[in-house]
């Protein structure tokens, strides 16, 4: 009688060696596609290279947080000292070109008027309404309060991926009643 051993396929198989190949050629014909994004959005700009969205990271949780509360802290600085230069210039280019220090000023007038310390949301977390969501393949949107008392400051931010990390691309505080933010 004669030993057979009972023994599964390898990765040398021919069977594996197929799976590989029908893996690697199914994923050709998308990397193409994936280099076409989209056209420059200014035909006067120079073209920028960005890596294609599968290379984009995504933020994680705490990542994430610490935009949010970067940008508040910015914001807060910002309201403090009267000059937006430098949230501005740390933003996204498209921010920059619709938002000059001048028009920043008048935008964030209502929450400087009403003297709120935006620096008491790095003291919480932020709570999400929903879930951050790409709106296009490089901008996502986050949505939700920092809840503070006795006001709390409800976001609505939108982040870009430009050279190589997220920037602010475009942004909404709102004072909100305890009440409101629940």
């Amino acid at each position: 009688m004669t030993n057979h051993k009972n023994t599964m396929p390898g990765p040398s198989a021919p069977a594996f060696r197929f799976m590989a190949l029908a893996c690697v050629a199914a994923a050709l014909p998308l990397a193409p596609a994936a280099a076409q994004v989209a056209p420059p959005a200014a035909p006067q700009a120079a073209p920028t290279v960005q890596p294609p969205p599968s290379t984009r990271p995504v933020p994680s949780q705490l990542e994430l947080s610490k935009l949010l509360w970067s940008t508040v802290a910015a914001v807060d600085h910002a309201n403090q000292s009267g000059n937006y230069s430098v949230l501005r210039d740390i933003s996204a280019q498209g921010f920059q070109i619709n938002f000059n220090p001048a028009r920043l000023t008048e935008v964030f007038a209502g929450i400087r008027n009403l003297n709120i310390d935006l620096s008491n949301a790095l003291l919480v977390p932020p709570t999400y309404y929903e879930a951050p969501q790409l709106v296009s393949a490089d901008v996502f949107r986050v949505r939700g309060v920092f809840q503070m008392r006795p006001i709390s400051i409800g976001f609505d931010m939108y982040f870009q991926w430009e050279q190589g990390r997220w920037k602010l691309y475009g942004i909404d505080l709102q004072p909100q009643a305890m009440a409101e933010a629940q």
